[in-house]
């Protein structure tokens, strides 16, 4: 597919040579075979390994999520805004009756762990003391004893309960807004 045509009728082309890049005519790609190109800070960059699958979120295509595989990661950071970035590509999987311009602005996301069916609650509801992660768990209504976790993965919003929680414990909840009509006066 033709995407640009610089020049127009009447204009001056050069030829390219030792000495002049020479005038581009046209830009034409391949609009089935699409690559993402992004940034990845250096805090995240290590957990990448070429050949994980991206899904990848465009701008302009909010209902639809495109497959992709993560085909290079720069050897070499670049500072930008006081961070050091590191550039990936990966190659979009786009299935049959899907399309993408080229240029539309497109946010990655990379799955690095995975659980199904795992008691999972609010990372709110954690305290912790001396590195220990606990909960405070109601035994008879409105006492409560410090229990003792083990957590797993997290999402950041959600974390994993590996072990000293039953799921019909009940947890209580930290700086908890009153029930309506209970506040004190």
């Amino acid at each position: 597919m033709v995407l640009t045509v610089p020049v127009e009728v009447g204009n001056s082309v050069i030829e390219s040579n030792n000495y002049n890049a020479g005038t581009t005519i046209a830009t034409v790609a391949d609009m089935g075979e699409m690559i993402f190109k992004g940034k990845v800070d250096e805090s995240e960059v290590g957990k990448l390994r070429e050949g994980m699958e991206l899904i990848l979120s465009v701008g302009a295509i909010d209902t639809t999520k495109f497959k992709a595989k993560l085909e290079h990661i720069s050897p070499k950071g670049v500072e930008e805004n006081g961070a050091i970035q590191f550039e990936i590509k990966a190659t979009v999987k786009l299935q049959k009756g899907e399309f993408i311009r080229a240029g539309y602005s497109a946010n990655a996301d990379i799955v690095l762990a995975r659980k199904d069916n795992v008691m999972a609650i609010p990372e709110s509801l954690l305290q912790f003391k001396d590195s220990i992660a606990f909960v405070e768990v109601e035994t008879k209504p409105q006492v409560f004893e410090k229990r003792n976790i083990k957590t797993g993965l997290s999402d950041g919003l959600n974390i994993e309960i590996v072990s000293g929680l039953k799921k019909t414990d009940k947890i209580k909840v930290l700086n908890a807004a009153p029930a309506p009509g209970t506040e004190k006066k």
